[in-house]
């Protein structure tokens, strides 16, 4: 089978989209069928998706077809990328797409559907009640405008988890909805890094502790939550600093004002974007991972470091209710009195945080890896084939996704 993802950039620095587009091509691949990832860059991404690359089965296998960076122009219109989606979909079998408001989406859903080609979309989290409450004239107009018309000519919408599903529906689409989270290649986790190589490379003492925000730095991860939760752990655990990790996404410049108002200066250290055997570094060193986002798809950074063994808090908005189901951590919350409590309770009880990193690891190796997710996909699309009716498939009925 032909399967082709779009995603307009692939840039790692943009989310955890690229992340999921990288890995979910690549377990595709490695069950045998040939995968195609059209999307746009310039040289330098690419080199750096190269070297990420280099690190996940099956990487190899995916075929890439890269646009440059579009000038408004292009953007809107799709000049170029009309005719080169064109011959990418031309024998394409299923095609897949990420994000919902980038005119290169609705190009490929139109080639496709011209073509017969059944599509589906994965919003990750852009279509929820929050992410629609921002900016929302846009929205509103983009919809209008044929946003709305390629949702309902998509053969499902690929939502990450229950909660998702739930959120869309005051939009009321008539296109079906599938349950299919993120994962990891445990080939990634099995063999982790020692916990005091992080500690060195940031020089932060031996005897310090650390909690670890490993995100973009952008108003919905809650950083302001957690500079204002971070006040109240710091009091309580001396010997607690938090890591800030991420690129900028437009709140880093808040973030360090209210390090500063709280006087946090020298327990916060601010380490900028982490990727590859550094990141993993960081998830195994720290005491704590702490997401207090205000919405989340489903978030590969908590994936990440539950599958390190490292126990997390995060917030409702994250949607990954199994977190606290499995004993893996806490669930809270946007109250950063809440997120403290939290934070304060795993910092001061080392043997039951033990036991949630483990508890983690198993909920990750057991539910969400990317070999089983591959094979849901594989599933759902084939169902969903002109050549047959269409079968309304759960998650859980496949592969025991709830």
């Amino acid at each position: 089978m032909k399967i082709v993802h779009v995603i307009t950039s692939i840039d790692p620095d943009k989310g955890g989209p690229q992340a999921v587009v990288m890995r979910l091509a690549a377990a595709q691949a490695n069950l045998g069928h040939s995968v195609h990832v059209v999307s746009q860059a310039d040289d330098q991404t690419l080199a750096h998706v190269a070297r990420l690359g280099a690190a996940i089965p099956g990487f190899a296998q995916v075929v890439w077809h890269i646009l440059p960076p579009p000038g408004l122009m292009e953007a809107m219109l799709c000049i170029r990328a009309r005719p080169f989606l064109a011959r990418v979909l031309a024998d394409a079998r299923h095609v897949h797409l990420h994000g919902v408001w980038e005119p290169i989406l609705a190009c490929a859903a139109a080639i496709a559907a011209s073509n017969g080609v059944p599509y589906c979309i994965c919003p990750a989290g852009m279509l929820d009640t929050w992410s629609l409450a921002q900016k929302p004239w846009k929205k509103r107009l983009a919809l209008a405008l044929g946003c709305r018309r390629m949702l309902e000519g998509a053969a499902f919408i690929h939502a990450l988890n229950r909660d998702e599903v739930k959120l869309m529906r005051p939009l009321h689409l008539k296109t079906p909805a599938e349950i299919i989270p993120n994962g990891v290649f445990v080939e990634e986790f099995e063999s982790l890094p020692s916990p005091e190589d992080f500690s060195e490379l940031i020089g932060l003492p031996a005897e310090r502790r650390f909690v670890l925000f490993l995100s973009r730095l952008h108003y919905k991860k809650g950083l302001d939550l957690l500079a204002n939760a971070f006040q109240l752990v710091a009091r309580q655990c001396p010997d607690v600093d938090l890591v800030v990790a991420g690129p900028d996404g437009g709140a880093e410049d808040d973030f360090r004002d209210l390090v500063r108002r709280f006087g946090l200066e020298r327990r916060v250290f601010m380490v900028g974007p982490l990727y590859g055997e550094t990141k993993l570094q960081a998830f195994v060193a720290a005491a704590c991972f702490c997401l207090p986002s205000r919405q989340e798809g489903f978030s590969i950074a908590i994936t990440e470091a539950l599958a390190c063994g490292t126990p997390v808090v995060i917030t409702d908005g994250c949607h990954f209710p199994e977190v606290a189901d499995a004993g893996a951590g806490a669930v809270v919350s946007l109250d950063p009195m809440d997120i403290a409590t939290a934070m304060t309770g795993i910092l001061s009880h080392p043997l039951a945080a033990t036991a949630m990193g483990r508890n983690g690891r198993r909920l990750v190796f057991d539910n969400y890896t990317w070999p089983r997710i591959a094979q849901l996909t594989i599933g759902l699309y084939e169902a969903y084939t002109p050549a047959r009716a269409p079968v309304s498939l759960s998650a859980a009925a496949v592969n025991g996704y709830s």
